[in-house]
């Protein structure tokens, strides 16, 4: 690589840092920047715009291999305090899971204040349950699908995986979470969390926590010891509870990693920070081996 390309790449991360500590609705940013530098060859945008239910903010995109087939599926579902986010924004996430060997399903679902709890939980059912009725046109095993996602959509996959009534506990095979919220009520007052859930008739029925249980699809937690904005306690007591009850629960700290650096691990410019797509890399290809 020579001086002026290492002069570019620079920047651009140092673009990237600077919108991603913005918050999560910046992080298209990571688009371009990985663009400038090799790897995750071979994946494309498979299908966009797709609809998985009546509500504009129910569509979704799929990312892998050109010509694969059968590949195991991850859905992935994003963060934004269940109030932003936008599919689009994290194709430079989408693109580096497709490169390790899957097909990638990243959906929209309806944010606060249009919606609020269940709605976000009921669109991610709804849109794996398209992924597992329609994925292997797209070069998919319906028969391996995992969920995955960060921060809020860390708390939606959970849920789904958790969460028995929710309609795609049966599809989901296994689970993979960053920085995920788990284990949070009380809500503090005028807080995202009180603006999600605040109303909602049974708390306890809004905590992944509650839903803990032995025969849970293997999961694996990653948080970052130095995450302040979702503690990791919060994935450290859920693997605890899991592990207790006679399930698979494997968790990860990353030390010096806080909340948006390890979803910024994801893109080629912060690789090195922490290895997070090799760590769930093989903890899915692993986990989703063995059903079908």
């Amino acid at each position: 690589m020579d001086a002026m390309r290492r002069r570019v790449l620079a920047a651009g991360a140092a673009v990237v840092a600077a919108g991603a500590t913005a918050g999560c609705t910046r992080l298209g940013v990571l688009n371009g920047a990985n663009a400038l530098i090799p790897g995750d060859g071979g994946v494309a945008l498979l299908a966009s715009e797709i609809a998985y239910g009546g509500d504009p903010r129910q569509r979704l995109d799929i990312y892998g291999p050109p010509q694969a087939r059968g590949l195991p599926v991850i859905v992935f579902f994003y963060g934004g305090s269940w109030s932003s986010g936008a599919r689009g924004d994290y194709g430079f996430a989408a693109r580096a899971l497709a490169a390790q060997g899957f097909i990638v399903v990243v959906p929209d679902y309806r944010l606060v204040p249009a919606a609020r709890f269940p709605a976000f939980v009921e669109d991610g059912a709804a849109a794996t349950q398209w992924t597992a009725a329609n994925v292997a046109r797209h070069g998919g095993d319906p028969r391996r699908i995992a969920v995955a996602g960060h921060s809020a959509g860390a708390y939606i996959a959970m849920m789904l995986a958790l969460d028995r009534g929710r309609g795609a506990a049966g599809v989901i095979k296994s689970v993979a979470t960053l920085a995920g919220p788990f284990d949070f009520s009380p809500f503090v007052p005028g807080g995202a969390a009180a603006a999600a859930f605040g109303g909602t008739p049974d708390i306890a029925a809004t905590q992944p926590i509650n839903f803990a249980r032995g025969d849970a699809p293997a999961m694996l937690l990653l948080t970052g010891d130095a995450d302040t904005t979702v503690q990791p306690r919060n994935s450290r007591v859920l693997a605890a509870r899991v592990t207790g009850l006679g399930g698979k629960a494997q968790l990860v700290e990353y030390a010096g990693i806080g909340h948006i650096g390890i979803l910024l691990a994801m893109s080629k410019p912060f690789r090195g920070k922490a290895p997070v797509v090799r760590d769930i890399a093989v903890f899915l290809h692993a986990a989703l081996a063995g059903t079908g």
